[in-house]
């Protein structure tokens, strides 16, 4: 079913962060935002499950109708369990094992049991290559195991769509390729997404859809192929201009 999401709108004093952005998504979809700093990409990725309050706008996600400027209390808990985040900075509890980091949103949000949590939890694990790593704290893993588990935390909700906002970019050089090899792996197995990312050799390689945004509004939108080798806007030809020289093209989906 495919998700709509309809001219939201952000301001920030009178600064317009988001600009009427509107989007459909098709389920398998993998969409990249890319862009300038301060061209509203996170803003518009945190937006979507009401980690950032857009002053208007619409978002049907698979038959949950909401209204960004009318949001309810039951209406924001319903979005978010239709969507799932993985951020920059990991967000993981210190306190808690790997395992129970995953654990923990089965538990408290999808209502699982114990027993059902710790099987699903592990299953995700399994899945980014860390069932050795289960029973570590944040402290005992690195920057992309930690990264890995957010992924897997992210997966087990089994969101209709997944949103990673710069999910490499907090990350040293040698641990950014077993990040993207796990979000690939959910791409290949059909998870719908929206991608925020610097890394242009993976927008290239994972993407389905490039949008390419500019001061709160999408200004360019096509397949990966279309938007950085026959860009139309004057503006993304700049911008790209620096990044894909070098572009290394594979065949990841």
């Amino acid at each position: 079913m495919t998700i709509k999401l309809s001219n939201l709108y952000k301001k920030f004093d009178d600064n317009i962060v988001l600009d009427n952005v509107s989007l459909d998504i098709e389920p398998g979809d993998v969409i990249a935002l890319i862009g300038a700093s301060g061209a509203g990409k996170s803003t518009f990725l945190r937006s979507i499950n009401y980690l950032e309050a857009p002053d208007s706008g619409h978002a049907n996600i698979a038959e949950l109708d909401i209204d960004y400027a009318n949001i309810a209390k039951d209406d924001i808990l319903a979005l978010r369990r239709k969507t799932a985040m993985v951020f920059q900075q990991f967000n993981l509890f210190e306190r808690r094992t790997a395992l129970e980091n995953v654990m923990e949103g089965l538990i408290q949000v999808k209502k699982l049991d114990k027993a059902t949590a710790v099987k699903e939890a592990a299953e995700e694990l399994a899945k980014v290559g860390l069932s050795e790593r289960a029973d570590y704290y944040p402290k005992f893993l690195s920057g992309g195991q930690k990264q890995r588990v957010g992924l897997a935390r992210a997966l087990a909700m089994k969101p209709e769509l997944l949103l990673l906002d710069e999910p490499t970019s907090a990350l040293d050089p040698e641990l950014v390729g077993e990040v993207q090899a796990s979000i690939i792996q959910a791409a290949k197995a059909g998870q719908t997404m929206i991608i925020v990312s610097h890394e242009m050799d993976f927008v290239y390689n994972v993407a389905t859809k490039v949008l390419f945004l500019e001061k709160g509004k999408i200004i360019e939108e096509g397949t990966a192929q279309d938007v950085f080798y026959a860009p139309k806007q004057a503006r993304t030809k700049e911008f790209l201009a620096r990044h894909t020289k070098n572009l290394e093209m594979g065949n990841f989906l």
